[in-house]
């Protein structure tokens, strides 16, 4: 049987704070309705004043090490798939090394905004099946308050902040477990429909968060319902093979197109942006670390995650826990 990766560890983490619908109405002119409509967020947490990337993230890689019964010693790669760093350097990923204990190995970070685990865990894979890692820690977290612009009530309702981690694990065994296939895309002539207006080499501007939404809308049905078909075409199977949804929680029209494009109950779609808001690239970790704990998903199940974030960046990953 040829190397492999398995998923062993899961965490998350969500900041104390919850913002609601209601309170956000009192500054901005909408509603807790007009908000649930159109996104199917009631609420979500907000990091305060000592969170940051690094410590969600670093909270969370503890929970899935210890889900995992395995220390921060165990640990080869970080990776940390992140739009919000605490520093444009070093790495978030290397300031987790430090905050958990791990004084080997490597770590850095990979920035494709929403479709960032997806990327990562990618990456992760391939680390692992080419001999350069027996275990990888991947990492989600994101502090997207700290980017909104507060007056703007297309984007401020849609994020939150949190983190989630999944730890994977080479093996050799022949049960049929573990990282199936990943494919991941982007395209950037799209860049202009979901962007951050400057960075640390762009002084002058705002460093918010901007969004087409109506155009995002659109190709993340096309492009994500393109990319489920190829990556079950990859392994051989078919729609009707897949356990589980756990998709990118952006916007609850987006997860319900793609999972009637499925054919999917509603049952088998994991769904948390209704309580987390978009937490980008920790949502998907977030939502596999819930579902597992709770016993919805289990061992064996066959689980497809995808995402789409700025750039625009794609991607899936099906998964066999």
């Amino acid at each position: 049987m040829a190397r492999h990766s398995l998923l062993v560890g899961f965490g998350g983490f969500l900041p104390d704070r919850v913002v609601t619908n209601v309170e956000l109405a009192s500054q901005l002119d909408t509603s807790d309705e007009w908000i649930r409509a159109r996104t199917g967020i009631a609420c979500r947490h907000v990091a305060g004043p000592h969170d940051t990337a690094t410590s969600m993230g670093a909270e969370a890689a503890s929970r899935a090490l210890s889900y995992a019964g395995l220390s921060a010693s165990d640990i080869d790669v970080i990776l940390v798939a992140t739009a919000t760093p605490d520093q444009a350097f070093p790495a978030t990923a290397v300031r987790i090394q430090a905050e958990i204990g791990m004084i080997s190995g490597f770590g850095y970070d990979i920035s494709s905004a929403c479709s960032g685990f997806v990327f990562a865990l990618a990456t992760a894979d391939s680390l692992i099946r080419s001999h350069q890692a027996n275990r990888v820690l991947v990492i989600g977290s994101e502090v997207y308050s700290r980017i909104l612009d507060w007056s703007d009530r297309g984007t401020c309702v849609l994020f939150g902040d949190g983190a989630g981690a999944v730890i994977l694990e080479a093996s050799e065994s022949d049960d049929h477990r573990g990282i199936l296939s990943t494919h991941l895309h982007s395209d950037g002539r799209l860049r202009d429909l979901l962007y951050v207006d400057g960075a640390v080499g762009q002084p002058e501007k705002s460093g918010k968060l901007r969004m087409s939404g109506r155009d995002v809308f659109r190709h993340a049905v096309e492009k994500l319902s393109s990319s489920v078909d190829e990556v079950l075409s990859s392994c051989g199977l078919t729609r009707d093979h897949i356990d589980w949804l756990v998709p990118h929680q952006a916007n609850i029209r987006i997860i319900e197109a793609v999972a009637k494009k499925l054919a999917l109950p509603a049952d088998r779609v994991v769904i948390t942006v209704d309580r987390h808001a978009n937490t980008s690239a920790a949502s998907i970790p977030l939502a596999l670390d819930e579902a597992v704990r709770d016993g919805r998903i289990r061992q064996g199940e066959l689980v497809l995650m995808e995402a789409l974030g700025g750039g625009l960046t794609w991607g899936t990953a099906l998964a066999r826990l």
